[in-house]
């Protein structure tokens, strides 16, 4: 059971990531200081830097957040399912849980917002890269656990996520453009593009022309 102390560290630490967040989105990750950040919750730098590393730790705290969700959702998945299977279905049947995890500490609005602001920063799109290049060797490396292959000699753990992250790739730049795109429009959109993967990649495209 949360303690009084523990609940406070906790309210302290969410107010401050949702100020971050409003700030960032509203005046522009490069512009806001760490200064405005804790004078918007009325605390001194030391208390950010308790929760916080810096600017990037907590612009990208809710993302951490739902890809550890989404990790453990592949880890979770029945072992007879097939290795994109198991990621698709980690998504799409997970969304909501990804969703609540987010609602948990921000709403799910001003978190979308917040993927917008990185896709339109260049520090934070390359800090974004580099840590999805993390996330997904850690779920090649769960495939590869699940199928019993070895993912330093087997490639086809990191192929598979490699496809799986394009594909989101192309999602989030479709529903970062749009603005009325909410969490349930984002769903319905990765699953299109997942069900397209397979054409895409084995299909005869001009075959469709003309039709």
């Amino acid at each position: 059971m949360e303690t009084l102390r523990e609940r406070k560290k906790r309210r302290t630490r969410e107010a401050l990531l949702r100020a971050a967040l409003e700030l960032f989105t509203t005046q522009g990750y490069e512009q806001t200081t760490i200064d405005e950040i804790v004078e918007a919750v009325d605390v001194s730098q030391r208390t950010f830097f308790r929760y916080f590393a810096g600017k990037e730790d907590v612009a990208f705290t809710v993302q951490e957040m739902t890809e550890a969700a989404f990790v453990a959702a592949v880890r979770a998945r029945p072992p007879h399912e097939a290795p994109m299977k198991a990621l698709r279905q980690a998504f799409l049947e997970g969304w909501d849980a990804i969703c609540e995890t987010v609602e948990s500490v921000v709403p799910v609005e001003l978190h979308l917002r917040m993927y917008r602001t990185i896709e339109s920063t260049p520090a934070l799109l390359a800090a974004h890269l580099r840590r999805s290049a993390a996330t997904e060797e850690t779920l090649a490396r769960v495939l590869a656990e699940r199928e019993g292959v070895d993912v330093d000699t087997d490639p086809r753990p990191r192929l598979a996520v490699a496809v799986f992250g394009g594909v989101i790739r192309v999602t989030e730049r479709h529903w970062c453009t749009n603005e009325d795109f909410g969490p349930e429009s984002i769903r319905m959109l990765t699953a299109t593009y997942l069900d397209q993967v397979g054409s895409a990649l084995t299909g005869n495209w001009r075959a469709t022309r003309g039709r």
